[in-house]
């Protein structure tokens, strides 16, 4: 059983409501897995190319599956994956993916997936986000930032999706900056629900260190639940 999380556009805080989904599901005793397939913009540390991102996950779902397996290919160029690896020299195999995301699934009660900007991404040359979650056979969670024109972006993502036939369980509004003075945050969540048909699963709150153990949504514990 597993969840993609997909996300209106880069930047949104998919890694943080990722982070705080894992924890929330370990702490209710679930064995969680994660995977994040491909991780561009990484930074070097000692040569060595770090996936930030994936280790926050992996560290957030206290699994002990290898990092080389939740996060298969990775690169530093900021940059499409299919780009980004056209640029290393590497071709991503979907395939090893499913066969990846297959072993972590056996593993576990339940794998949370995160793909890689939006659902029109590419992955490959000719394959998106949206093929990468439909071959793996994974529900939608939709991770949007709480600010001006998140309706638009939000109800482009869903159309697609719907268009593609593709199970979306949810939104989650992230606040991935200060409010400041954006009177839209009152308004974002009742008007992608009415116009969206969607169920906004909670609204989560601006963090100022960025760690989702600091964060306390209860509504998203129960709505997280109800999705797997």
């Amino acid at each position: 059983m597993g969840i993609f999380i997909t996300g209106t556009d880069t930047g949104v805080g998919k890694t943080f409501v990722g982070c705080l989904v894992a924890r929330l599901l370990s702490s209710r005793g679930r064995k969680v897995g994660v995977m994040k397939p491909v991780e561009t913009g990484c930074r070097l540390k000692d040569g060595v190319v770090v996936p930030w991102d994936s280790l926050r996950l992996l560290e957030a779902s206290c699994s002990d599956i290898p990092l080389d397996m939740v996060n298969p290919y990775r690169s530093i160029h900021p940059l499409a994956p299919n780009l980004a690896t056209r640029l290393d020299g590497e071709t991503i195999d979907p395939g090893r993916l499913k066969s990846i995301y297959e072993d972590i699934s056996r593993r576990h009660d339940v794998v949370i997936v995160e793909g890689a900007g939006g659902l029109l991404c590419p992955l490959t040359d000719d394959m998106t986000m949206a093929d990468l979650a439909l071959s793996l056979g994974l529900s939608l969670l939709v991770v949007a930032p709480n600010r001006l024109g998140v309706i638009n972006h939000t109800l482009l993502t869903l159309e697609y999706a719907r268009k593609r036939g593709m199970d979306v369980k949810g939104v989650v509004l992230n606040s991935p900056e200060p409010p400041g003075d954006d009177p839209s945050r009152l308004y974002n969540r009742c008007e992608i629900e009415r116009l969206g048909g969607v169920r906004v699963v909670c609204e989560v709150p601006f963090s100022e260190k960025g760690d989702p153990t600091v964060v306390k949504v209860k509504s998203l514990l129960q709505a997280v639940l109800d999705l797997v």
